[in-house]
């Protein structure tokens, strides 16, 4: 997400060039050795370090981590942390090419969607018994944690949650006599809700998709698949291959924003909406549901629009739930300067007392138990993801910014040809070529 006193859209779309040229540089510098592995056994690893860490964030994410390392920096005088952020559609690219020159930051804090791009490479330090030796990895997002682990080795560390909920304004739901808990417990509930809404308070919209955010909608649509036990993407790294023509759980979803669209149960706009004012107009009080982040309905809002908004999990066609496991992960480039220095900072960030102030800025905790009481009461709505946070899943593909994030990538170009033309099989046959395509161009 972006710093707290902006409006918070999440941050999914790394350019195809970017992503394209990060695994080429990887690559050669995988090869010619210039990442010569982290010992991170050697005795007092991440304890008393010294000197200074070097930490890259993601622009988009920078408030959280730089209050973190000023409060580090001003309890102690042996270690201090510098944090350098870098916009977040160079990422990937500034972070090979130091990769394959050979300097590198001591930790990098990046969108968790571009962790496997550098773990099948080879690119960041094994952390696996230090992380389980945090002894926490039972509360951790698990959406999070997978996309640090590979091959049943952890490269990383979960930090920052940018979760997918489903949210409904109380107030408007009341008007039209809608039942809340019945609405919000499938898809074909939710459609009959928005009807009845229509029907009932003609001046209100019933619902809200941004219909050309490519990033937006993969944060928000995915999880109703996945709460329907299904995915865009099957198989392990190296043989994935696409599970969209066919897959009647898709189609469903599909099938419930086309209906959405086409019994204008959502703005004209929406065919047009790049999610720039995400969530203005359900924080104003003029539409009932909106699928979207906690920085994006509720951080942004006023005490008197908190007060009518509710959220839970996203549901699936047929009941279930799940949430997108966004944010950010902590990995320690192999061949850094200070591996130990950047381990004490992770575990500093990972504390409760770090973790529960999240919402401050717009951001949730990875870990369930910084749901604390005092996180309850200060931050209830922050509390329905934290819940769920076991429900919440992140595809672990090299593919997935050329898979979901490029505006001319299959995934935007099955929504639209699917709920605003209408072709809902001929979109899924497509798209189904395009993510077969892609998954094989990315393979290691």
């Amino acid at each position: 997400m972006a710093a707290a006193a902006e409006p918070v859209v999440i941050s999914r779309r790394a350019a195809i060039g970017s992503a394209l040229a990060g695994a080429v540089a990887l690559g050669a510098a995988a090869c010619a050795g210039t990442l010569p592995p982290t010992d991170t056994t050697a005795s007092g690893f991440g304890e008393g370090a010294t000197g200074t860490v070097r930490v890259w964030c993601r622009a988009g994410t920078q408030a959280p981590i730089t209050a973190a390392a000023e409060s580090l920096n001003a309890s102690q005088d042996r270690l201090q942390v510098q944090v350098t952020p870098i916009p977040d559609a160079q990422y990937v690219t500034k972070l090979a090419t130091s990769i394959r020159g050979g300097t590198v930051p001591d930790l990098v804090d990046f969108d968790l969607i571009n962790c496997p791009l550098f773990i099948v490479r080879e690119a960041f330090a094994d952390l696996t018994e230090q992380v389980e030796a945090l002894g926490i990895v039972p509360v951790l997002s698990p959406g999070h944690l997978g996309e640090v682990t590979y091959q049943e080795r952890y490269y990383g560390v979960p930090y920052l949650g940018d979760y997918s909920t489903l949210w409904y304004d109380t107030a408007l739901l009341e008007s039209a006599g809608v039942d809340a808990e019945a609405a919000v417990s499938s898809l074909g509930s939710l459609l009959d809700a928005c009807r009845q809404i229509a029907e009932a308070t003609p001046d209100v919209v019933p619902f809200s998709f941004p219909g050309n955010a490519t990033g937006a909608l993969g944060f928000t649509v995915q999880p109703m698949i996945w709460a329907g036990g299904s995915d865009l993407v099957t198989g392990d790294v190296g043989s994935q291959r696409g599970d969209v023509e066919g897959n009647a759980t898709v189609r469903a979803v599909l099938d419930f924003h086309r209906s959405l669209w086409e019994e204008e149960l959502v703005t004209p706009r929406a065919y047009s909406d790049d999610a720039s004012q995400w969530g203005a107009d359900f924080r104003t009080g003029q539409v009932a549901f909106v699928p979207g982040s906690y920085g994006m309905a509720a951080h942004e809002a006023s005490e008197e629009a908190r007060s009518r908004m509710r959220n839970v999990l996203l549901p699936g066609p047929e009941g279930g739930r799940s949430t997108f496991s966004g944010g950010d992960d902590l990995c320690i480039p192999n061949g850094c300067a200070n591996p130990s220095g950047a381990w004490e900072f992770c575990r500093f960030l990972l504390e409760v007392a770090q973790q529960e102030r999240m919402p401050e800025g717009g951001y949730l905790p990875i870990r369930a138990d910084a749901a604390t009481d005092r996180f309850r009461e200060d931050f209830p709505l922050a509390v329905p993801p934290i819940d769920g946070i076991a429900d919440g899943f992140v595809p672990f593909t090299l593919g997935y910014n050329l898979l979901f994030n490029q505006p001319a990538g299959p995934w935007l170009q099955m929504f639209r040809g699917a709920v605003f033309d209408g072709d809902v099989d001929g979109a899924m046959a497509g798209a189904q070529t395009e993510f077969d395509r892609i998954l094989e161009q990315t393979r290691p």
